[in-house]
């Protein structure tokens, strides 16, 4: 069983839970990105999944750890244990909500974009889609779970946005290759860093997800997958 499917990286306010590192805030903490762990709980109980008691009754909301410090001093006691073996347990299932989640917010993308580019988002959503299968789809539904739609106005720095929808404004018309989106996700992200508050020290992450990025390319690998 992996111990990364519970896991709070240095720096991070909150931890991140699972295959698809899901984000779960404490209560009445609002980090500026979208909160997926409820969210996911929510889709396994639909799928007619059982939580652990102390997830369901109500479905947790909150993380119950203050910090970084307390959550890894539960590490190996019980509630940690628990919730490491259901992640295993139900891993199949997580991989089937980052699917649906992309299902449900590609129209989403396309629909919140303004007319006038409206038609090149497209296409280069479809293109991208059908390129080098099945890489292109796999590229596009692990960037929106990765570093989310694009339509999150607090997700932005500097008022400039790093989701799916800006990598797919920001290929070029005559470029909507597989390659031309791993250059502008490579692209946004290093703008992401450098736009980034002096405090995040968001530089230290940067090459972990510029090789996520570069291993749409080649088959999926392991790599580090800080928010």
């Amino acid at each position: 069983m992996e111990t990364c499917l519970t896991h709070w990286n240095r720096g991070e306010d909150f931890p991140s839970l699972g295959i698809g590192h899901f984000i779960w805030y404490r209560d009445g903490q609002d980090g500026g990105f979208e909160e997926t762990f409820p969210q996911m709980l929510y889709y396994l109980q639909q799928q007619g999944v059982t939580l652990p008691g102390w997830l369901a009754d109500p479905l947790a909301e909150n993380n119950p750890w203050p910090d970084r410090d307390s959550f890894y001093a539960d590490f190996d006691k019980a509630v940690l244990t628990e919730l490491r073996q259901f992640l295993y347990d139900t891993r199949e299932l997580q991989a089937a909500f980052i699917v649906q989640r992309f299902q449900n917010d590609a129209q989403k993308i396309v629909d919140s974009t303004a007319p006038a580019q409206r038609q090149h988002l497209q296409r280069a959503l479809q293109q991208v889609a059908i390129a080098r299968p099945p890489l292109g789809l796999y590229a596009l539904i692990d960037y929106l779970h990765f570093k989310g739609s694009g339509l999150n106005a607090s997700e932005r720095y500097n008022s400039q946005g790093w989701g799916l929808q800006q990598v797919l404004l920001r290929m070029r018309e005559n470029e909507q290759s597989l390659e031309a989106f791993v250059a502008a996700a490579r692209q946004l992200l290093a703008e992401r860093v450098a736009n980034a508050p002096a405090e995040r020290n968001e530089q230290r992450w940067l090459q972990g997800w510029h090789n996520r990025v570069d291993s749409y390319l080649l088959p999926p690998v392991d790599t580090e997958l800080a928010r």
